[in-house]
Order: structure tokens, then sequence, then C-alpha cells
């Protein structure tokens, strides 16, 4: 009997402009107008590629970080880069196999928009697109659409649910083989492969069809990131891959766990949802260059951009509090709840000043942040692997390009040397590539049932 093939890890190339490290644009190798530097999104891309990453993933706000002008002018954080779809479609262009996801709101964008664009972005990219839902966590986002205020958290995942619904129910406006394009009878498409959504609900009333066809893959891949209560039962119920960030193993496979259950509960198959944590590795040929590369970024954090990036995480303006005093009781947050419960915990567990707290967090907002050598990050990454804490990981240079180039030179060799990664790419679409099944159109569904 064959024995069965070893479990690999997936790999996610997670980018910000300069790379993850609140401090990342200083560093001396870093390119500093990295957030409107194509060129430089190509080459980390292509790094990927080469890598066999399963795709590149970009997170986005519709927003400037709040803070003061003084921390604002101090950091790279959404203040000049790229729209990301833009930005994916220039990239598919000079790409072949890796998977491109970008996030985009739920809450401050219109159904059709966001299935329509992802869709020209999937068949720009031959089936390759995948959309990180979200349901925007910042005040500030509220206030360029109209608004007043943030809607409550509880309704902006009760109008994601519904959000969800209609832009899948849009991606199947037509069956795979709808568009017969026959120049000598005159018909383009067949009338009888076009579904009209009509969709009326809550929130939106959509009558559809959408105007672009169905990809190689079917549908964009769909992705998303809430850890609460209500992200993780959106997950469950619409994500097939899950970002998450846990910082200890306990919690990494308690997390796993519930999502896999959440997910069987919902009728889907626990193996069609893929659980990518973050991590931010410094790797170093020897865990003192590793550790000198960690300690050389901290060292350029400014306090103003520390205490901004922790009252946004913690959805409170501690900029009035002692630097070095203990981090207060805080109300419960309309933003990132789940990263504001997770902040506070590290915070209470280790005992940590503001400063120690948005030290701690600096390197990658409160994701797993490990330091050593390629086998040191090897084998922790293994370890939450085979524990049961993930399905591969979503890798967050500390900077760019040189944090990603010391991952794929010295971290993915080791993996492969242990059997955990690929050598080649499994297929031409993300799905393919992330063992995702492929989504079969509800009228071929139906028909297979009545034969």
């Amino acid at each position: 009997m064959a024995s069965k093939p070893q479990k690999q890890m997936k790999l996610n190339a997670f980018f910000h402009p300069a790379g993850h490290h609140l401090a990342a644009w200083r560093h001396p190798e870093a390119q500093a107008d990295a957030g409107v530097n194509f060129r430089h999104y190509v080459e980390i891309a292509r790094t990927a590629e080469r890598a066999k990453f399963d795709a590149v993933f970009l997170a986005d706000t519709v927003a400037m970080h709040e803070g003061s002008l003084d921390a604002q002018s101090r950091a790279a954080r959404y203040v000049a880069q790229f729209e990301p779809l833009t930005l994916l479609s220039g990239i598919a262009a000079v790409t072949e196999r890796i998977g491109l996801i970008a996030t985009a709101s739920t809450t401050y964008n219109e159904p059709y928009h966001v299935a329509r664009k992802f869709a020209s972005l999937d068949l720009i990219s031959n089936g390759r697109a995948g959309w990180n839902l979200v349901t925007s966590a910042t005040e500030a986002e509220a206030l360029n659409f109209s608004r007043d205020k943030h809607l409550e958290h509880g309704k902006r995942y009760e109008r994601a649910r519904e959000f969800a619904d209609v832009v899948t129910g849009l991606w199947e406006s037509w069956e795979d083989d709808a568009f017969l394009r026959d120049k000598a009878s005159g018909r383009f498409f067949d009338p009888e492969k076009l579904h009209i959504l009509n969709h009326q609900g809550e929130h939106f009333q959509v009558r559809g069809p959408l105007n672009a066809a169905r990809s190689p893959q079917g549908r964009p891949v769909i992705v998303q990131a809430g850890s609460s209560g209500p992200g993780k039962q959106l997950a469950a119920e619409t994500a097939e891959v899950v970002f998450t960030a846990q910082q200890t193993l306990e919690e990494a496979v308690s997390f796993y766990s519930d999502i896999k259950s959440l997910a069987a509960k919902a009728g889907r198959d626990p193996d069609a949802v893929k659980v990518l944590p973050g991590v931010s590795a410094f790797v170093g040929r020897t865990r003192q260059e590793a550790q000198d590369k960690f300690d050389q970024l901290q060292s350029l954090i400014h306090p103003a951009v520390g205490i901004s990036l922790l009252s946004g995480m913690l959805g409170f303006d501690l900029s009035g509090y002692p630097v070095d005093g203990p981090v207060p009781d805080l109300p419960e947050t309309n933003s990132h709840k789940s990263r504001q419960a997770l902040s506070l915990a590290i915070a209470r567990r280790e005992g940590l000043t503001i400063r120690g707290l948005y030290e701690k967090i600096a390197g990658a907002r409160g994701h797993w942040t490990i330091i050593g050598s390629a086998a040191d990050i090897a084998d922790q990454l293994q370890e939450r692997f085979e524990a049961g804490g993930a399905d591969g990981f979503n890798v967050m240079p500390p900077h760019l390009p040189g944090g990603l180039d010391d991952f794929v030179e010295l971290v993915v060799p080791e993996l492969r040397r242990r059997g955990l990664f690929r050598s080649e790419y499994e297929g031409r679409t993300l799905r393919e590539n992330l063992g995702l099944p492929y989504p079969r159109h509800p009228a071929a569904r139906l028909a297979q049932a009545a034969e």
C-alpha cells in the first residue's frame, strides 16, 4: 500500500509597502517610496513566485490612520500607497502562477462593485484572484463616506454576511460554458445559462446579472480575517482562507479547532477552510544575526508612532498617558475587538508598560513574531503546523525587500528539506494551489441531482 503523501504548508506573502515592522520604511535598505513604486512590487511579487508562494496578500483601508499630525507625519501606514486591485492587476501581467489577494471592505463598498472588480482581476490573472473580506475598523473611514460615525460592530457583520451572499450570487450569474461567441449563428451567449440574482435583503437590493464571465477557477477565493465571535462565524460560513493572529501554540490550536468545528456545523468541509495565521520572521544565518536585525528595527520606532499604533489597535487614545506607565483598563472598542483583546492580554500576561506593549506589537501589530536561524524558524512553524494550529502561514516580512529575501533564501529551503513545502506549483489557479475544490455552478449541481 502506498504511503499517504506528507501534508504541506500553504504560504502567502503578506506585503505592506516597505514591510510590516512599524519602522520598516526607515530601514537603511528599505524602499522608502515603496507604496507608490510599482517596480518594487513587481520585484517582490516575482521573488515570492520564484519561491512558489501560494499568493501575494495586500491589506487596505480607505482612510489614513488616525493620530496626531506629528505621529501621522512619521509613519508610512496607509498614507501614500496604491489601491490594491489596481496594483494587483498590474502584477498579474508580469507573473504567471502566484495568487493575488486584495482587501475590500463590505462596510464602504457595494456588492456589485466588489463582485465586478474581483471577477475582472480573476479573468485578467487567468484564475488567481482572492478577495479578503473585511468589515472596516476605524472611525476615520466613516468620515470619508458621508457618515458621522462608524457602523456598530454587530451591524457591520450582519451587513458583511449579506454582502458576501450577494457577491457570490453575482459570481454565479453565468454558467461555465454560457458564452458561445458563435459568429456563424450570431449567438454571443446561451440565454438558458444566464441566471438573474434578484436579491432583496435587509441591506441590499441587487438585480444582477454581473457583466463578467466565470474564470478558470470558477470564482475568486474568499479570505476573511476577523477573529471576534461574529468574525469567526462569518469566516466559518463564507471563507475559504482564514487570516488570524495568535501568540501562543495553545491559542492557535484552539482557534484552528474552533473554525474547523464551526465550518462543519455550517455544512462545509472543514478541509476547504484553510487557516493561515500571520507570522513575522526575523531570520539570520545565526541567532545573533537575527536578533541584531530585530534590534535594529526596534531602535527606529518613534514613540509618537508607537503610541498612535497602539491607540488604533486598542480603540482608545493613549497619548495623554505616561508612556512608561501601565496600560490602563479600557472599555470595549467598536473597532478591532479581537485585536484589542489580544493586545490587552499580552500586556497583562507580560506586565508591559505602554512603551513595552507598542514595542511588543510593532513588528507585526500583534501577530506572531519569531527570531532566529532558518532551523529555529522552521522548527517553530513546523510545531504549530503539525500540532493542528495552522494549515500554513501568511508570511509578514519585517522590511522589504530584505525580510522577504531572508525568508526565501534561508527558511524555504529548510522547509523543503523537511518535506513541508512544495518545490513546484500544483496547478495554474489559486484554488488548485491551495487545494480548494472548484465551486461548481448551482445549475450544474441541480442538473446532476436530477439525473
